[in-house]
């Protein structure tokens, strides 16, 4: 069964080479066989607890919604059977202390159920820097900026060129300069650089579009990865805008790609217990601080993916900005799979054999981070689907859970499956273990996916059964920026912006994933209709020519 499993998560390809240039088979066409790990297909397993989870996030925030009515409806039961004189004579036969007791019971009722009741917060506006068009590279400027470090030999430069053709990424991304550099690059020094460049860059923006004052934020939360220097970046931002001194401030580091909706997460909880403030998020990565050098191929992967990018997030909890805001926080699920050995070093940062430095990719990845996102969807469910979605869903578990076919013929699932898919017949059998797949399209309205890799937008298409025009965020983003860690997912709602496709009630599903490994939701409700930018996006020179095929 395991030998199975394994297979069906391996595709291949032939790959044409072109022609040998030297050697005994000069002249000659040559080709080689690439083999793949796609992301299981994680939906048919869905784990029973983490379904129940979701209910019970559900019941906590629903259970004065599900009282109130029935109160409601109560006491509507009892004035209605009174006539008018007889509501009137039962009202005069109380008391001034009963009626004023009953009164304050009732005030002080509303009192504690507003007061409980968890803040608004609200996404005031956001900003995604964009840097220089002299730091603008295509994929042949990228690997001869390589070339010309000295740093690479020739067949490592060969398989950065494989997998840029394969990744996605366009030809207008960003990196800096130094990565030509024949000196270490990775210093304290390059790293503060490129950090103050795109983080500044991106709050100046943010400011400029919010009309916020820096000294007027109570909360502000950085994310950064790989470089943590002291004093923090976080103190880096307060020291650059001089803000107040009783600012909230926290430094995210280490948390990888889904950092950025864990620090929305965080400066939500400090919006709940600080009431009238404005918090500001900025998630980025360096790229030139986590340039890796050496000739291990999982650990050169990275550098062909990550670009330069920042984004900064204003929040804020105070009512009056009900009115401007752009959107509104409906939920956020965290998914953290650490507890799993091979989640852990999944990817994970060491020194290979020459003691150079660098992010390690495992071969196992694809698969952790499917169940990661099982994991995820599957607790995020209960708190959007439709119920008519959610009933069929639970309904089919519960058959696929109790049915006793289903227990006799899960050892053969997978292969008797397959089978019935290659000879064009449908298996009882795995019809029975197969579960409701939900249809996420009538939860959202767009779709904000990390865009890691071509390869994983794909399966994540497929297994979620999405359309073209769901997933044209995520790879556009890709195409054109690249992947810029936990900022990508704010380079994505910008894109939908541009194009102006937000509309008022509109969900947006922004969801990404990390080391750890992590994978993070978080639900947005537009506010109102988002007109197209003509200033302040990082697509108005370029959204016209976009979508691209990829």
């Amino acid at each position: 069964m395991g030998r199975s499993n394994e297979q069906d998560l391996l595709s291949t390809e032939i790959v044409n080479r072109g022609i040998e240039p030297s050697g005994p088979n000069a002249g000659s066409p040559t080709f080689s066989v690439r083999v793949r790990r796609r992301l299981p297909d994680f939906l048919q397993s869905v784990n029973l607890k983490y379904v129940k989870l979701g209910y019970h996030y559900l019941i906590n925030h629903a259970v004065y919604l599900a009282t109130i009515p029935v109160l409601v409806l109560v006491f509507s039961a009892e004035v209605g059977s009174l006539s008018r004189e007889e509501i009137w004579k039962k009202l005069w036969d109380y008391d001034l202390a009963t009626v004023i007791g009953f009164f304050g019971v009732f005030v002080l009722t509303a009192c504690v159920y507003f007061m409980s009741r968890p803040r608004s917060v609200y996404l005031i506006d956001f900003a995604c820097y964009k840097p220089s068009d002299e730091l603008k590279v295509t994929k042949e400027e990228f690997i001869e900026l390589a070339r010309k470090s000295g740093k690479f030999d020739e067949e490592t430069l060969g398989f950065k060129k494989r997998i840029l053709q394969a990744s996605g990424i366009g030809d207008e991304t960003y990196v800096p300069r130094s990565i030509s550099s024949s000196e270490n690059i990775t210093t304290m020094k390059e790293g503060r650089e490129e950090a103050s460049t795109v983080i500044f860059g991106a709050l100046d923006e943010l400011f400029e579009k919010t009309r916020v004052k820096p000294k007027d934020v109570g909360v502000l939360v950085v994310n950064c990865s790989i470089f943590n220097p002291t004093p923090s970046l976080s103190a880096m931002v307060i020291n650059h805008y001089k803000m107040r001194g009783n600012i909230l401030s926290y430094n995210l580091g280490g948390m990888g790609c889904s950092a950025g909706i864990i620090a929305v997460d965080l400066a939500r909880d400090m919006l709940q217990s600080n009431p009238n403030s404005y918090a500001v998020v900025v998630s980025t990565e360096m790229v030139g601080y986590n340039w890796y050098v050496g000739r291990d191929k999982s650990m050169v992967i990275p550098n062909c993916f990550f670009r330069m990018g920042c984004s900064a997030v204003m929040l804020s909890n105070r009512r009056r900005d009900f009115r401007h805001a752009k959107y509104r926080l409906e939920h956020i699920v965290r998914t953290h799979k650490a507890a799993d050995d091979r989640s852990f070093r999944s990817v994970y940062q060491e020194e290979d054999e020459q003691g150079f430095k660098g992010l390690k990719i495992s071969r196992d990845l694809m698969e952790v981070g499917g169940e990661a996102l099982k994991t995820n969807i599957t607790t995020l469910g209960p708190l959007v689907l439709p119920f008519s979605e959610q009933l069929l869903f639970f309904a089919a578990l519960l058959r696929r859970t109790f049915s006793p076919a289903t227990k006799t013929s899960t050892t053969t699932s997978f292969s008797s499956s397959a089978t019935a898919k290659t000879n064009g017949i449908k298996s009882s059998s795995s019809d029975l273990s197969k579960p409701y797949i939900p249809d996420y399209k009538l939860a959202f309205e767009h779709f904000c996916f990390h865009a890691a890799s071509k390869v994983v937008l794909e399966e994540l298409q497929k297994n979620l059964g999405l359309s073209e025009e769901n997933m044209e965020a995520s790879r556009m983003t890709l195409h054109r920026f690249g992947n810029t860690s936990s900022s990508g997912i704010w380079y994505e709602l910008a894109y939908l912006e541009a194009k102006e496709s937000v509309r008022r009630g509109d969900r947006v599903w922004q969801i990404a994933f990390g080391s750890g490994f992590k994978c993070n939701s978080v639900v947005w409700k537009a506010m109102r209709k988002v007109k197209k930018p003509t200033r302040n996006n990082p697509w108005v020179d370029c959204i016209n020519r976009y979508p691209v095929p990829l």
